[in-house]
Parts: structure tokens; sequence; C-alpha cells
């Protein structure tokens, strides 16, 4: 074989997502050699990205071998690597293209992206044809799969060698025919499939009523049937069905971390538990995004941006930053540290609503400040960053506004529930905890948030926001 002029390209076809593509084969008098899959190359001229897991030959001594039509669910990069064959696919995934077709012959010049919902099938043109084929998946019998009949009539593939003729297994024979084919699920678009860990949590329960919205297939999970600190269960997960993990998951009792049960329970979920998440979205492709806390720092920066250095106080903020170290290792994540977070569930503005109405006089902190975070900005920024493709890393994510205290906040809820705000008495975090065995607090936990806003995502106003919030709890 001589050298090949033709370089390296990919085509569109009548199947969406299905691709051709041509491979540079070069040739001498010793035989040929080609770059069968070439990730770097392949992606930037438009091929998916897919993530082979395993590659298939299929080694066929006679000419006229006939094999299909079948659907899997996975994705498959397939070429030949001797001889040659005539390739039929039919579209058989639910929507508007449901039917459509796509022949070509292949040899080694030529290979095809085959999505999963797309009927695979060939038939060989030379004798010792081997047909091989990188898959994005294990073979399992519990598989969804979907067949039609080689010889069906709607879609009427034009076989080169008459199926009378040619050599096929008894179980091709009987596949069904169109009508009676039940559609290949219609496809999940790739980078929108999403697992949210820490579901049941105020974030997650956001997480989950939001991505919907947004576009995106949303799967929660959490315990006791999913622990993500259990290093073999994460092993074993099937991450073949997602995209993007969110990790909502946490341990946020401050100060029970501070006890030697605490202690264990706390580093086990904020540090194992994002360390096996971070292994999962490494070795896999997905996108991890992490949430973590004003709490892996010591609270002295009148501002903290997100290249500061941790420096926590207590075992919280210390496993949260130990999770934090393990999930900026992963190529493609997005680490989000929040603060102060108010939604659906237990949480502070609730409390000092409920004193209001029982006639409380509270004591409240007043050198702790910062701003709320409320779960609509949180969650509709962590969509905002992965719809928009934003750079990978860091990013400082709290409601915008005035720096308050925790004092402060107080009292406006007491002003908005229709309570004299003078019952709210500031004091000191030392005096608040003064004779208590609690764990330290940082006392500013204001977070810049030029990096994420210089993204087009602009918070919105905290105390705008607790007022808005604070009228849906009458």
């Amino acid at each position: 074989m001589t050298e090949t002029a033709k370089p390296l390209g990919i085509e569109t076809t009548p199947i969406p997502g299905f691709l051709r593509i041509d491979l540079t084969v070069h040739g001498d008098n010793r035989g040929w050699f080609k770059e069968n899959w070439q990730r770097e190359k392949m992606v930037a001229l438009g091929l998916p990205d897919f993530g082979p897991v395993q590659n298939n030959i299929s080694f066929n001594d006679e000419v006229g071998v006939t094999r299909g039509i079948h659907a899997e669910p996975w994705d498959k990069f397939v070429s030949v690597a001797t001889g040659r064959v005539f390739g039929a696919w039919v579209d058989l995934r639910e929507g508007p293209s449901f039917g459509a077709v796509y022949t070509c012959e292949i040899d080694p010049s030529v290979a095809v992206y085959v999505p999963r919902g797309v009927g695979n099938a060939y038939q060989t043109l030379e004798p010792n044809t081997a047909y091989t084929y990188l898959v994005n998946d294990h073979w399992s019998p519990d598989a969804q799969y979907t067949f039609l009949n080689l010889a069906d009539e709607t879609a009427a593939v034009p076989w080169p060698i008459p199926l009378e003729e040619a050599i096929q297994s008894d179980k091709d024979r009987g596949h069904p025919r169109f009508k009676d084919v039940t559609p290949f699920p219609a496809p999940v678009a790739r980078g929108r499939r999403v697992l949210v860990t820490g579901a049941n949590g105020q974030l997650g329960r956001e997480l989950m009523h939001r991505l919907p919205e947004a576009g995106y297939t949303a799967t929660g999970v959490d315990l006791p049937e999913v622990d993500i600190s259990d290093t073999r269960a994460m092993e074993e997960w099937d991450w073949s069905s997602y995209d993007v993990i969110v990790n909502a998951a946490a341990w946020t009792n401050v100060d029970g971390a501070e006890t030697p049960e605490g202690r264990r329970l706390s580093w086990r979920a904020n540090a194992t538990g994002p360390a096996n998440l971070a292994r999962a979205a490494a070795a896999h492709g997905l996108t991890l995004v992490h949430i973590s806390s004003e709490y892996t720092f010591d609270g002295t920066a009148e501002v903290h941006t997100e290249d500061e250095d941790p420096s926590p106080l207590g075992v919280y903020g210390q496993s949260k930053a130990g999770g934090d170290a393990a999930v900026a290792g992963v190529p493609q994540h997005y680490l989000v540290r929040t603060s102060w977070v108010v939604g659906d569930g237990k949480n502070f503005v609730k409390t000092m609503a409920s004193l209001a109405e029982r006639g409380v006089a509270p004591k409240v902190v007043a050198d702790q400040t910062g701003r709320l975070t409320f779960t609509a900005d949180l969650a509709a920024g962590i969509i905002h960053l992965l719809s928009t493709g934003a750079d990978y890393g860091t990013y400082n994510l709290s409601g915008e506004g005035p720096v308050v205290s925790w004092a402060d906040v107080a009292k406006r809820v007491y002003e908005l529930t229709g309570h004299d705000p003078q019952a709210v008495t500031p004091i000191t975090t030392e005096e608040y905890f003064a004779g208590q065995d609690v764990a330290p607090r940082p006392l500013i936990s204001t977070l810049d948030l030029s990096k994420i806003e210089a993204t087009g995502f602009i918070p919105a106003d905290s105390m705008e926001r607790l007022e808005a919030y604070v009228a849906t709890l009458g």
C-alpha cells in the first residue's frame, strides 16, 4: 500500500450524532500504519470525548458474514483492522429521526462513531476481516438492547450480498420488523446527566428542583441508601450514567465535630467522601462540583478570596479543607465555597422567626460578620458554571449586598415578622459561648465574589432575599 494523501476528517450524516471519520493511512512496501483512535486530534475535530473503556474485535473468516441490527446503551467507535465491510446503521432512538438509515463501506481508512441507541450492522466484503470497536461501557446482560431484523422492509438496507446468500445467525434472523420495535429511549444530552449527593439537604433539594428546569437530568442520592464515604461502594458504582457529580453531602455539626466520634464522622463525610468522588470523577472523565465552606479559613482576613491558603480553626473546617484538597486534583472540577446557607430546612432565619413569635428576647453574636447565601442563588450559580462552561477551579459564591452580623440578621427577622428588633441583644462570640465547650468560629465570613461575577453570574442581594424568604414563613 502506498502513502495516502487523505487527511483526518469528520463528516456528519442523516443520523443525528452519527459521524463518519476519514483516517490517514500511511503505507509502504511493508504494509501500512494508522492512528486508529487519537483522542486529542479527534475531539478537536468535533468527535465526542466519549471515554472508551473496552476494545472489542470481531473476526470474520468469509465474505458475506452479516451481523446486526443491534442498538446498545453505549457509544461505539467502529473501524476495521483488516479487510472491508459494508456497514449499515438505523436510528432506533425515539424521536423525529427514528428510522433514519445510513450506509457506507469501511476499510482501514474509514471509521464511524455510533451513538447509543443507533442500530449497528455490517456485512463482510473480504475474507479475514477484523471488525473492531471501542465502547464506553462494559457489556452487561441486564442492559437495555433494541434489535431490528436485517431484512426489514422499512429500513430497506441495500445489502451488496443478498441476505439469502449471506452467513447469518439464527438469532439475527429472528429479530423483529420495524413495526414491532420498541424505540430506544431518547438520549439525554451528554454533559447533562447529574448525580446529586446529599439530595435531602437544603441545597440538595434546591438542586433537584432547579436542575430539571435548566434542562438537566438529575438523580439524587443520600444516606442511608448511598454513602459516599464507603470507598468500595464508590469504586463499584456505575458511573457511566452520569456526566456531572454535584456533592452537596456534608457533616455540618460544627460543635459535634470536636468530639472523638464527631471527628471521625466529620472526616469521613467531609474528606473521605469527596476523595472517593474525586477518584471516580478523574477516572471516568466526569465534572465534579463540590461545596466548600468559609470555615476552611480562620476569619482574620477582611474578605476571603479564592486563592487564600486554608487556615481552619476547628475539626469541621479541617475536614472540609481535606475534602477540598482532594477535589482540587480532579481535571474537571468546580470547588464552590459558600457561607451562611439558608434554604428549605432548619436554619437560623427560621429559628429567629420562631423565637420572635414566642416572645423570646435572644442574645445573638454581633462580631461574626458575612453574608447570607440562599440556596436559590447557590443552586443557580452552580448551574451557571456548568451551563456556560466556565473555567474549572474554585469560585466563591454567597449572596451579594451589605456585610452584616448574625445580630443584624436577627434584628431584621424580628422587624419583618412585626416584632421589636430591640428584643435582640447583640453580644460577642466570647460572651455567647462563655463556659461552653464549643468549636471556634471564624469571625469574618465575607467572600470576594468578583471571580464568579466576572463569568456573568450576579447573586441577589442577600438582605432582599431575606425579606422575601421571611414572607413565606407566615
